[in-house]
């Protein structure tokens, strides 16, 4: 009996042991992205990437997104409305990540479009017409020029962007820093590097108020 209670307490032990080692890891790695998310060239941070907000805010929500996703679709007026309402406090930066078939034509125009400084008006219409050209069973990405006529984009301009190599390096390039962090499904959300661990729309309002309590105090003023 004795040496049933030994080994009973000795598994308990253990198993706390391996607990506390999970959460350590857990918040180590955790400030390890915070630290790269202050970097100004980094996994979260591209010279390239599309920019919603005041370039001097405090609290960066990056954002990979998949044009031809349902879900990011629903989420693009929330994030937009989450940076407005805390009034020049937070930015949106949008990162490429076309895992849909048809969607690596849609970011490519999509990048083509913020060279001709309209990124958002041709995002907002990727998305709002998204089961034209992007459904599931059927992506039609043919298509997406016709969608996209009527933004104000030079279509013959943007083509060609859309097809040359420094477009398809910026995409690898996200590509390659959604990989590095991990993220295998659209939307992926980081507040400042943290990520966004169980997913909502509250759970992320909660995230970016957090930070935004961190970063200018309760008040909204900087600590």
């Amino acid at each position: 009996m004795k040496r049933r209670r030994v080994m009973v307490g000795s598994a308990v032990v253990l198993l706390l042991a391996f607990v506390v080692a999970v959460f350590a890891y857990s918040w180590l790695e955790e400030q390890r992205l915070v630290e790269l998310a202050a970097k100004p060239d980094s996994v979260f941070n591209r010279p390239h990437s599309p920019i919603y907000g005041p370039a001097d805010a405090k609290v960066r929500i990056v954002e990979f997104l998949d044009p031809a996703c349902e879900t990011c679709r629903a989420f693009y007026s929330l994030v937009k409305d989450i940076v407005d309402s805390h009034r020049g406090r937070v930015q949106l930066v949008v990162r490429y990540t076309p895992f849909h078939a048809g969607a690596d034509t849609a970011v490519a125009v999509m990048e083509a479009a913020r060279l001709q400084g309209l990124f958002w008006p041709v995002t907002q219409r990727l998305l709002r017409e998204q089961s034209t050209w992007g459904a599931d069973h059927n992506p039609r990405p043919d298509l997406i020029w016709d969608v996209v006529d009527g933004t104000g984009l030079n279509l013959r301009k943007a083509r060609e962007d859309a097809a040359s190599a420094p477009v398809r390096a910026r995409v690898e390039q996200d590509l390659a820093d959604a990989k590095a962090l991990a993220v295998t499904r659209t939307p992926g959300f980081f507040v400042n590097g943290r990520p966004l661990k169980q997913f909502g729309a509250d759970e992320l309002k909660e995230l970016v108020s957090e930070e935004v309590d961190r970063a200018y105090g309760k008040a909204g003023v900087a600590p």
